[in-house]
């Protein structure tokens, strides 16, 4: 007589056959829930969606705005945030630096690990990482390719550390999770006018019918702020609005620490992420229509890294005080 199959998911059962340290093992028990765990969403979620913002971004339109508006959760935070530092982003020419390449090597080296068979080590994965962006058609190309030794030496030691954390805290990725890297989501909405869009770092699973079971990871490499939290709702709208199913449960893994912060996606959530990217919008409209309103500044973390800080007096102010504080401590 055959034993009766079990009932675990494959995640769950694989904590009992795969040796695994505790940052891992966390990681993987959150991943193998029963199906008690996921959540399953009403039909017509994605079409309510869909129609409450189609609905107010077209009574938000009008004649004295250009069109197309394009929306990232980077835009967007700042629309949340600074909005001086948003229109200073829109004016100022992108330029790549080390710290910048950084994360698009190492998530480029992550997910050739995810797609190789065969064990490859960390730095292995990020020279090859290095080599095809290069050889690549994207604006990064042509910064690899100019970099000195010294220079790209030091993009190497700086991505390898972070792809190295990913190797000791992430726990081994089976196929059967349905991994993917830099998954690309994307909405259109009034006559292709407005476009909600983003990249994923990883996702593992995926919604059967309409239960949830899809995970996304926001991989990062610095200390927790609490747009990351904003950032990944984003994703769970667009997401919902491109499967119709919501994700699971959204996921921003601190790689320097080891410590995944979680946040379950609940149907209320995604409505209220909505009413956030109407707003937006609405700043958006405001701020670059024929006659905008001026823009207001809103200092915090993120004006060292703004391209106006050093003719902003309120961003000088911020910068003061953030000197002081680092020199009390």
């Amino acid at each position: 007589m055959r034993a009766t199959r079990s009932e675990e998911t494959p995640l769950t059962q694989d904590l009992t056959t795969t040796p695994l340290n505790p940052a891992q093992r966390e990681i993987q028990e959150t991943l193998g829930a029963s199906a008690e765990q996921r959540p399953t969403f009403r039909d017509d979620l994605r079409d309510d969606l869909r129609s409450q913002l189609e609905h107010s971004f077209f009574e938000l339109l009008h004649d004295e705005i250009q069109l197309p508006i394009f929306l990232s959760k980077h835009g967007l935070n700042l629309l949340h945030g600074c909005e001086a530092r948003f229109m200073a982003e829109q004016d100022d020419e992108f330029e790549w630096s080390i710290p910048m390449a950084r994360g698009t090597v190492t998530h480029k080296a992550i997910e050739l690990h995810i797609g190789r068979r065969g064990n490859h080590t960390p730095i292995d994965l990020v020279e090859d990482a290095i080599s095809r962006l290069e050889n690549e058609e994207r604006s990064i190309s042509g910064f690899l390719r100019e970099l000195v030794e010294s220079d790209r030496a030091q993009l190497v030691a700086d991505s390898n550390e972070v792809v190295a954390a990913f190797f000791e805290t992430f726990p081994p990725i089976k196929r059967r999770w349905v991994p993917v890297c830099e998954s690309r989501v994307r909405a259109d909405f009034c006559d292709d006018n407005i476009t909600l869009a983003g990249k994923i770092d990883l996702t593992l699973g995926q919604a059967k019918g309409m239960t949830a079971g899809k995970v996304i990871f926001d991989l990062k490499t610095g200390r927790s702020h609490p747009s990351h939290t904003d950032d990944l709702r984003f994703y769970a709208l667009v997401e919902t609005l491109k499967v119709g199913t919501p994700p699971r449960l959204l996921v921003n893994y601190y790689l320097e620490s080891g410590t995944p912060r979680y946040e379950a996606v609940t149907e209320d959530l995604l409505f209220i992420t909505a009413r956030r990217v109407i707003d937006g919008v609405r700043k958006y409209i405001e701020l670059n229509q024929t006659n905008p309103r001026p823009a207001e500044f809103t200092p915090g973390m993120n004006c060292r890294w703004c391209p106006i800080n050093e003719s902003c007096e309120a961003g000088q102010r911020e910068l003061n005080r953030q000197a002081e504080e680092y020199d009390e401590l």
